[in-house]
């Protein structure tokens, strides 16, 4: 799994840096990492779907001969052995069909799996510094809705677009033999098909886009509301924030609509043009049914077949845009994934004391957050603590207070200056054995929504519950949850919200 996901971050690394936004499919391509460990699953899948397409490709054979020969006095005993093939036929595409949608059902669901571990995982190692200029509600839009989208084209689209594409060129090939001359017809017609198809599919594939969009700025809204929800009460701010939310709402419906209506314009100019095309081919083929050049049966077999052919660009047309789509939801992650975290782990890391002593220096130290370039939140700032020493930093809000703690917990990297713990320049160390060095009570402290006892060893997932209660009564806080309903195992709820006073 987790070289399942280094594979993707870095191909979609490579393929976000230094390239516009494409209007193919090509992003679709950054699923394959994922795809080739269940390569006998993708194999069934696809073999399946050759048979149940060769199954429905013989069908016109069959009505051909029962057309002319069946119906015929002189042959009456073969008809039954046509109704017997087509029993056959639909015996085999009733298997075939079912082996294929448990497959590509199956891969669906297992690689959407993997991908949402796999940018779950990533986002996980991004600094403060990324969340600074994304909003949370954006990362969660696209570890959702994008992934669903891609789930759906792994769990039915891709399958849907391969079976027509397969039953499109099997039935191109059939007509070749059953009439070349109406075959030709019908060639000239398809580039009538194929311009509408193409210039809708890359207007699609921008409005698309911009949905995603849209829509994970909906998400991002509702969920800062929501995780302020105490404060928009306390302020009676409900009002605004519900007129906010439904112009958000509204915008996102409007650019849904309006991608709608590009996919119903597509779907409707491509499958008229396709019609009309078969048409007027078949009105030559009952001239020549009528001339005693082609048989009723020919003729019969070669309408089935340009039903497949006129049903496949019809049904093309569709699932290209659910394609351009997912492609587009693909490219976002893309960009998602190829987010790198400002601090990194050095390829050889120091190592600090055991056990730590806690002597920390600050050595000329200027810094300036991300988004505010041209402000220094510390400079030239300087500070020695040494070992058991206590020290309180005071001073106005955005002096720089929580900035010291941030750059000492290695969240963000300083411009110029070091930072020393323990004798070791933090830049040198791996940030996750500097922050097990480090313990921190938080001015706004966090409370997941698991058990009490789950909260307390959130430092130490290994802890039992006799070092829980230790813990707890460390804190002066087992009178408080002996009290609760359920005690160490009472519910936090969302961000504590069950267990506050």
């Amino acid at each position: 799994m987790a070289q399942q996901g280094q594979e993707y971050a870095a191909e979609v690394q490579r393929v976000a840096a230094g390239r516009v936004k494409s209007r193919s499919l090509r992003p679709l391509r950054q699923l394959l990492p994922f795809l080739l460990p269940y390569k006998w699953y993708v194999l069934g899948a696809m073999l399946a779907l050759l048979c149940s397409s060769a199954a429905t490709l013989v069908v016109p054979y069959y009505v051909r001969g029962m057309i002319d020969h069946g119906f015929n006095a002189d042959d009456a005993d073969r008809v039954g052995s046509y109704f017997f093939a087509l029993i056959s036929v639909a015996g085999l595409l009733a298997v075939a069909t079912g082996v294929r949608y448990y497959f590509v059902t199956w891969l669906g669901e297992r690689v959407i799996a993997d991908v949402r571990r796999a940018v779950f995982d990533h986002v996980l190692l991004l600094t403060p510094a990324f969340y600074e200029q994304t909003r949370t509600g954006e990362v969660l839009s696209r570890l959702t809705a994008d992934t669903t989208l891609i789930q759906t084209v792994i769990g039915s689209s891709a399958s849907v677009a391969l079976r027509n594409l397969v039953m499109l060129i099997g039935a191109l090939i059939m007509l070749f033999f059953t009439s070349l001359k109406l075959t030709m017809l019908v060639l000239a017609g398809v580039p009538l098909v194929m311009i509408p198809l193409i210039l809708f599919g890359r207007w699609i594939r921008t409005l698309s886009r911009k949905s995603q969009d849209t829509v994970a700025d909906t998400s991002a809204r509702a969920s800062e509301t929501l995780n302020a929800v105490q404060t928009v009460q306390a302020f009676t701010h409900e009002t605004v924030d519900r007129a906010a939310f439904a112009k958000d709402v509204e915008i996102s419906f409007d650019v849904a609509v309006l991608r709608t209506k590009a996919r119903a314009a597509m779907t409707a100019v491509v499958i008229f043009a396709v019609f009309a095309m078969v048409v007027g081919v078949l009105w030559a083929g009952a001239r020549d049914v009528l001339a005693g050049t082609m048989t009723g049966g020919a003729l019969s077999q070669f309408i089935l077949y340009a039903v497949f052919v006129a049903n496949g660009f019809g049904s093309l047309s569709e699932t290209y845009g659910e394609l351009q789509r997912a492609a587009g939801a693909s490219e976002r992650l893309a960009e998602l994934l190829a987010a790198t975290p400002d601090v990194h782990v050095p390829e050889k890391p120091r190592s600090f004391p055991a056990p730590a002593h806690g002597k920390v220096v600050f050595e000329d130290v200027v810094f300036h957050y991300p988004s505010r370039p041209d402000t220094a939140a510390l400079d030239g700032f300087s500070l020695a603590l040494d070992a058991g020493e206590a020290v309180a930093l005071v001073g106005p809000s955005g002096a720089g207070k929580s900035t010291v703690f941030q750059l000492l917990l290695r969240f963000y990297a300083p411009q110029s200056g070091h930072i020393l713990f323990d004798g070791v320049d933090i830049a040198a160390a791996d940030p996750a054995a500097l922050r097990r060095n480090i313990a921190l009570v938080a001015q706004d402290p966090v409370i997941f929504s698991g058990s009490i006892a789950d909260n307390i060893r959130y430092g130490h997932p290994d802890a039992d519950d006799g070092a829980v209660r230790k813990a707890a009564q460390a804190a002066a806080a087992e009178e408080f949850i002996v009290g609760l309903p359920d005690g160490y195992n009472t519910r936090g709820g969302d961000i504590g919200a069950r267990f506050r006073e």
